[in-house]
């Protein structure tokens, strides 16, 4: 749902987003091919579909971080990043599918000449778990993709609706153990086969820059998250109205309940819940446009006067009453409607 009301589909911008991602991906496969076939020693021998395997194994490791960065630097730098992630379930999906095809050509070149089933000798070939040298890193692949597979079947809004914000949500949180276990996966698949310390290292620079992406996102929101404490009547103090961008909002966080977004619209002003119904996304960071809020993760949209969404749509968020004192806002956080989930 976009801000003209209309379900957002196959528009120029998902066009150019996709056909652009496609490309690099395509690039990426060709450059590591390409690079891979020059720098090769010539005493060692390595055919093009073990390139191939490499290939499509990196590619989709650095999507993985790709999708893991985009998060954090929306909220650090929302300017250049929302545009990413307005189409990260894209992104999620081609990661699965390029790990998928890295998956089949691993298990089919080094699996399926065997008598056993190529999946079943996959799993079963190497019991050395309590090891490190010579771990069987496959499985942790396995359950990598397992993981990654539920989340792309999961990506529609078909299941944001019917599973809830919440579940979904949840559900797709598991892309952080999914990481883990493909760290895991290169760290002790490398350590196998490769004497130069190159995988190691871009394995710990990868995870280093995205710990370090959401820990500053964390810090950051956490200064936003200061408890604001009622006044003896319970109304709590949001600020001056001209400290407040018209059309936008200050997040407000009430000793318990949900985040306030409390919105100037000339001199009016309006307090709705903080959290999207569509994948919770922050409503306070967004803006008002045609009059009605504007969710600034996928458009989704509420009238501000009562927290429903434009006809035809049904969604609803909680709105708060406000008042205007000598120039000074304030809101009471007690939602306004009977059904105040987020």
């Amino acid at each position: 749902m976009g801000h003209v009301y209309k379900n957002v589909q196959w528009t120029p911008f998902k066009k150019a987003y996709d056909l652009g991602f496609a490309a690099g991906v395509v690039a990426f496969i060709a450059v590591f091919v390409a690079a891979s076939l020059v720098s090769w020693p010539a005493a060692q021998t390595i055919s093009i579909p073990q390139i191939l395997i490499r290939a499509f194994g990196a590619c989709a490791f650095g999507l993985l971080h790709v999708i893991l960065l985009i998060g954090p630097l929306a909220r650090l730098a929302p300017q250049a990043f929302l545009p990413l992630l307005y189409n990260r379930r894209h992104l999620g999906v081609a990661c699965f599918v390029v790990a998928l095809a890295h998956a089949a050509l691993a298990t089919m070149w080094y699996h399926g000449f065997s008598d056993l089933n190529p999946l079943v000798s996959l799993l079963a070939s190497n019991p050395r778990y309590a090891a490190i040298n010579g771990f069987p890193f496959e499985a942790l692949g396995v359950a990598a993709l397992l993981i990654l597979f539920v989340m792309a079947a999961t990506s529609h809004d078909f299941w944001n609706a019917n599973l809830g914000p919440g579940v979904w949500k949840a559900l797709h949180m598991a892309v952080h153990p999914a990481y883990a276990l493909l760290a895991g996966h290169v760290l002790l698949g490398a350590l196998q086969t490769e004497q130069a310390p190159l995988y190691a290292g871009l394995t710990g620079a990868g995870a280093a820059l995205v710990v370090a992406a959401h820990l500053a996102a964390g810090l950051r929101q956490m200064r936003k998250d200061r408890v604001q404490e009622p006044l003896s009547d319970a109304w709590i103090r949001v600020g001056a109205l001209a400290d407040i961008e018209d059309k936008r909002a200050v997040i407000v966080t009430p000793p318990s309940g949900a985040q306030i977004a409390v919105f100037r619209d000339g001199e009016t002003v309006h307090a709705i819940s903080n959290y999207c119904r569509h994948q919770g996304g922050p409503l306070g960071e967004g803006r008002i446009i045609d009059g009605c809020v504007t969710c600034p993760w996928h458009g989704f949209q509420y009238r501000p006067e009562d927290g429903r969404s434009p006809p035809p749509y049904a969604e609803q968020v909680p709105i708060f009453r406000t008042r205007l004192e000598q120039g000074i806002v304030f809101v009471h956080p007690d939602p306004e409607f009977a059904d105040a989930r987020a």
